[in-house]
């Protein structure tokens, strides 16, 4: 196209906000785990843009999914329903323990609509002193006013203003604190079942199935968070699937589109009637083009290939990492499940993540960091056994480029 701008790194600079720090290079196509630059070179992809292309890139069932669909229906809003939305809400209940489906168009979306709904679930129900909502420390909910402020790291949410009231931090793993903090008056609590950007730590056992029962014990609704988590992500279609512990909201987004953005909530009817006619709405949410790629998503993640084969990649995955390790000693744990997998700095390497996803781009490989001494993993979740190989091989180089400079 003749009018096409040429534009590159430096264009970032001259034209968007400079709330982000983007890489230097510019990837420009995809194809399963490979990405490439402006200048033609290639890269594997274990970052997965932060664990939203299950199915790598450009996959030909969602590129068949989104083909079709943009040449039937782009968009009625809310006004109406649509046949994509439908078919995607059924499937997810049916896989689910949801009997209803909220959809919209991020996991901060859908936790915002989590949080109104328990809000108003408890107002309904209990009456307005029952309204307080209990997150964890390092844990990460998006980047609304409510969802920022609910996540536990104050740093994200100081300097707006006055925050949204009535919402307090337990520890994550640490049942005694949230014991200490829960009461009759406590309305939600709400968790990721893996802390993703807060250092890729699981959930205990004993700490989810505590946290159920407190919930239990004073009438509030327990929210899994499971944008980052869910779809597959961990070996199981949603994590909570692992643990045997059934939430009362859970919110999905990231991995849900395989890279289109859709978010959404999974509810029981019992609760989800309280998100009655005009109590909440989004005009793009559960358009037609989002829901038909995701419906093409979830009919390949939701199988026995997909989930049991996450599983094979994980083994791969922390085989790689342990030798790594004995050969350059910069790894204190390898923690997570499924492909979100985080490798945990050591004392000698505190706080340098950064260091080694910067190392990695430069020799052709993405990742991504989970604080500031976590290097995470979240790749595509059919990542071809050859390019986990080849990936590996670039990682090393970069961890001996590190370890070299010290």
């Amino acid at each position: 196209m003749s009018n096409m701008l040429h534009v590159n790194r430096a264009t970032f600079d001259e034209v968007m906000l400079p709330n982000y720090a983007p890489q230097s290079v510019v990837p420009v196509k995809g194809d399963g785990s490979h990405v490439w630059d402006q200048d033609g070179r290639e890269y594997i992809d274990f970052s997965g843009g932060i664990a939203v292309n299950c199915l790598g890139h450009c996959h030909p069932a969602l590129v068949q999914a989104i083909q079709e669909q943009s040449q039937k229906l782009w968009h009625v809003s809310n006004v109406w329903t649509n046949e994509p939305a439908l078919r995607l809400a059924k499937k997810l209940v049916a896989s689910t323990f949801a009997d209803k489906v909220f959809f919209c168009n991020s996991g901060a979306e859908a936790n915002e609509a989590a949080l109104k709904l328990a809000r108003r679930y408890a107002l309904e129900k209990y009456g307005e002193q029952k309204n307080q909502i209990i997150s964890f420390n390092q844990s990460f909910h998006g980047r609304t006013f409510f969802t920022v402020t609910a996540g536990g790291q104050a740093a994200y949410s100081d300097g707006f203003g006055p925050k949204p009231s009535a919402i307090d931090h337990a520890t994550y793993n640490d049942l005694a604190s949230l014991e200490a903090l829960i009461s009759d008056n406590t309305c939600a609590v709400i968790m990721e079942p893996m802390l993703g950007e807060g250092g890729v730590t699981p959930a205990t056992d004993a700490f989810i199935k505590g946290v159920r029962a407190l919930c239990d014990k004073h009438n509030a609704l327990l929210i899994f968070d499971e944008v980052q988590t869910g779809f597959g992500r961990s070996g199981h279609l949603y994590m909570y699937q692992a643990y045997g512990v059934t939430p009362d909201i859970l919110s999905t987004a990231k991995s849900l589109g395989g890279g289109f953005p859709i978010g959404g909530i999974l509810t029981t009817d019992e609760i989800g009637q309280h998100l009655k006619f005009g109590t909440h709405g989004t005009t793009y949410g559960g358009n037609p083009l989002a829901c038909a790629v995701a419906e093409a998503a979830f009919d390949i993640v939701n199988t026995a290939e997909v989930l049991q084969g996450i599983e094979t990649r994980e083994r791969l995955f922390r085989d790689k990492l342990q030798q790594i390790n004995q050969k350059y000693d910069v790894f204190s744990e390898i923690r997570g499940k499924g492909l979100l997998l985080g490798a945990v700095m050591n004392q000698a390497h505190e706080g340098r993540a950064k260091e080694f996803i910067a190392a990695s781009v430069e020799q052709g490989l993405m990742c991504l960091v989970a604080g500031p001494n976590v290097v995470r993993f979240a790749p595509s979740l059919i990542v071809e056994p050859q390019d986990i190989e080849e990936g590996f091989l670039r990682f090393d180089k970069a961890v001996a480029r590190v370890v070299a400079g010290d």
